[in-house]
């Protein structure tokens, strides 16, 4: 039994998959309320499927970039189950998840979060010769900076990029090709996850850190 976890943004989604078959999914609208939402969302799968804890035989868990409360609450938790279980944990990246569901058009896809002060976080997957490709690292970037990179058809993705379609589109022209926004499903994740834990690609639940690529804002205390 596989559980997968995303907590990246402020739509968070869980699933129980077994066999490739899923078994119960959860995504929900949760905003920044991950601490207090997540572990209840995890109870009520467990008890509609009957699923014991002890029957999780693996995590998957998108470890970012994407919110800093939702990742450390995402990860924390995966880590606490992974070490009270003695079971293994995946940490995959949320990027990719959110490429990888348009994996099957073999076109180039550029998954975009929104980094704040005027950036993006993104990366560059496609898949050839039926293989599963990132053909750029998860950075921080401008969309000014991005359309001067992509030089062929490309699909952009994530929640972010509704609100910045013009700027794709003015920059890439034909180029952009931008999808209906879908909801992440954390079911991609244990697919993802999978196909590492087949190759026994594990991560270490004492060292995985979320992928923050930038350090969160913190506001010094002012002084009396």
């Amino acid at each position: 039994m596989l559980l997968a976890i995303d907590t990246s943004t402020d739509t968070a989604s869980i699933a129980l998959v077994q066999d490739g078959e899923v078994l119960a999914e959860s995504t929900w609208r949760c905003g920044q309320n991950h601490t207090v939402e997540l572990l209840p969302h995890l109870a009520r799968l467990l008890n509609e499927t009957k699923v014991g804890l002890q029957s999780i035989s693996c995590i998957m868990v998108a470890k970012g970039p994407g919110s800093f409360n939702g990742l450390r609450v995402g990860i924390g938790t995966a880590k606490g189950l992974a070490f009270s279980l003695g079971i293994p944990i995946i940490g995959i990246s949320s990027l990719e998840l959110e490429a990888y569901r348009y994996a099957e058009t073999g076109l180039p896809i550029c998954p975009i979060f929104n980094a704040g002060r005027g950036e993006i976080a993104t990366a560059i997957y496609q898949k050839k010769d039926n293989k599963w490709c990132q053909l750029a690292a998860e950075h921080i970037t401008t969309v000014e900076a991005l359309g001067s990179e992509i030089t062929s058809k490309t699909i952009f993705c994530g929640e972010f990029v509704p609100l910045i379609a013009s700027q794709l589109r003015k920059h890439l022209k034909q180029k952009a090709i931008i999808p209906t926004t879908e909801l992440r499903r954390a079911s991609l994740l244990a697919e993802l996850g999978k196909q590492r834990l087949e190759a026994g690609d594990y991560d270490n639940p004492a060292t995985l850190q979320p992928l923050y690529l930038r350090r969160p804002a913190i506001t010094q205390p002012k002084h009396r």
